[in-house]
């Protein structure tokens, strides 16, 4: 009995050996990490995709790396510009692990490593684009331009440590607390400047052209009036013209005549006197004694 019961005490320890070995030869790999195997400091295999692997137990061991997008974020730090202006910059980072051979290769596949050579590379690079411009240059530019030129600035250098660098972005790029005032009230000055010049041209401009549509309109105005008179002389001449084809004989003519005579005695009957005196050797007379 002592035997049988040894023998199935062999057995459990064996089974719980065999279990634990192969619990330890199994890598799970997950969807945002990455399984660096190593055998004696040496890697001899990368798993990238998640899933299951295998490797050998006390002779193999594994590293895992983030495989997703990561954020660093920089110290603040004092930069100067162009005309030697101090300026506050604090910036962050988003990066991620490309290569994981090549990160651990380099880096001891240590986060904090990648960091440091990350938080170096990042700001040598924000000093570099900050001393070529002027204090107003890079205040103007904090809507990308500045962003995107402290990143081209870097260019592919992080790639040397399997690492690719998404993004820099700046959080705050501002004036020291002390010169804040005055740098604002020089630039609202120049602006001030600026937009009277700006006035000043255009009120000049507007002048300019009112002076100029005067004289058009004055000159269409004469060509106008000198049509118009025209017009009436041509007008009038024709009239004279169809008057002159209209009376060509005697009897028409004292036709004429003598309508114009009602009609000029017509223009003197005015008001509530309807009485007309005539002078005997008036025209008018004519018509009433029939001569």
């Amino acid at each position: 009995m002592k035997k049988t019961k040894g023998k199935k005490w062999i057995v459990i320890v064996l089974l719980l050996l065999v279990l634990g070995l192969g619990g330890s030869s199994l890598v799970v790999t997950y969807p945002n990490e990455y399984a660096v195997v190593k055998q004696f400091g040496k890697i001899v295999a990368v798993h990238e995709n998640p899933g299951l692997s295998v490797r050998i137990p006390f002779i193999q061991h594994v590293d895992k790396i983030e495989n997703e997008m990561l954020l660093y974020d920089l110290a603040v730090s004092d930069v100067m510009t162009k005309d030697k202006k101090s300026m506050i910059a604090d910036c962050f980072v988003l990066w991620r692990i490309n290569d994981p051979r090549k990160y651990t290769q380099t880096l001891s596949a240590q986060k904090s490593n990648a960091e440091y050579r990350i938080n170096t590379i990042v700001y040598n690079s924000l000093k570099n684009v900050i001393s070529s411009l002027s204090q107003e240059e890079v205040i103007s530019g904090r809507d990308g331009e500045l962003a995107a030129s402290i990143k081209d600035n870097i260019g592919d250098t992080l790639n040397q440590y399997g690492i690719t660098l998404l993004a820099v972005e700046t959080k705050s790029l501002d004036l020291p607390d002390e010169n804040k005032a005055a740098v604002y009230e020089r630039m609202i000055s120049e602006r001030n400047n600026i937009a009277a010049t700006y006035q000043a041209e255009g009120e000049e401009e507007a002048k300019e052209i009112a002076n100029n549509t005067k004289a058009e309109i004055t000159v269409m105005q004469s060509e106008a009036d000198a049509k118009a008179a025209e017009t009436i002389a041509k007008g009038e001449a024709e009239y004279m013209r169809i008057l002159s084809e209209a009376y060509n004989n005697e009897e028409k003519a004292d036709f004429y005549l003598y309508l114009r005579s009602l009609d000029a005695a017509k223009a003197t009957l005015k008001g509530d006197n309807k009485t007309l005196i005539i002078d005997e050797s008036s025209p008018l007379a004519d018509i009433f004694y029939g001569r």
